[in-house]
């Protein structure tokens, strides 16, 4: 369970912030500029809240290094090591764990079904297999969280088409809390079956598709 109440300030920017997220899709959503991402950002531990606290578990996390916090975090853009295979990608989640992931390795090539890249380079991937890369290796690093800001953002429509039935998957069988931040309803219908957790609100029924 993840549980937050902060506020942060840069310049004339402030953000404040208060929901508690347990496992499966917590959504987050907004016009740009409304710091969705710097949300995260406090959360992973890259920015420190001016005020207030993030637990984990009934963890406080505020005052931990990024490296000790078990978030996995999955960027607009895969952020894949060029000079690395994709298993070598995926292992180098597994360094900095310091408790069993929830998942194996070959778990996690079939959850994704990236078992046929594993010996390519991230040149040779197209966008949506990147990205499926990159969940895996925030999969493998054990975490207790997964980030996701705007994993869909960077790609075409058909590599979007491509993605989104792996995210449902991930969803429904990873049993983490996942904050997913998009501007895009038609991500949220794809991904929350019929229910949307929204982040500082009540499960709402997650819109039809014309709305």
């Amino acid at each position: 369970m993840l549980d937050l109440d902060l506020t942060y300030r840069r310049g004339d920017f402030t953000l404040t912030a208060r929901f508690a997220a347990g496992p499966g899709l917590t959504a987050i959503t907004g016009p740009s500029g409304a710091g969705k991402t710097t949300l995260l950002n406090l959360i992973a531990g890259l920015l420190r809240p001016a005020t207030g606290h993030i637990r984990l578990d009934g963890v406080a996390l505020t005052d931990l290094p990024p490296h000790r916090r078990r978030i996995g975090y999955v960027f607009q853009e895969a952020r894949l090591f060029p000079h690395l295979s994709v298993r070598q990608n995926l292992r180098y989640g597994r360094l900095f764990a310091r408790h069993p992931a929830p998942a194996t390795l070959a778990d996690i090539t079939d959850l994704l079904d990236i078992g046929p890249l594993l010996d390519r380079r991230p040149r040779d991937l197209s966008g949506g297999e990147k990205q499926r890369v990159a969940i895996g290796r925030a999969l493998l690093a054990a975490p207790r969280l997964i980030l996701l800001d705007e994993p869909l953002a960077a790609l075409d429509a058909a590599r979007k088409a491509e993605l989104l039935p792996y995210l449902a998957r991930l969803h429904d069988q990873m049993r983490l809390p996942m904050l997913y931040v998009t501007h895009h309803p038609a991500e949220l219908r794809g991904l929350a079956g019929g229910w949307l957790r929204v982040a500082g609100g009540m499960a709402a029924p997650a819109p039809a598709p014309d709305q």
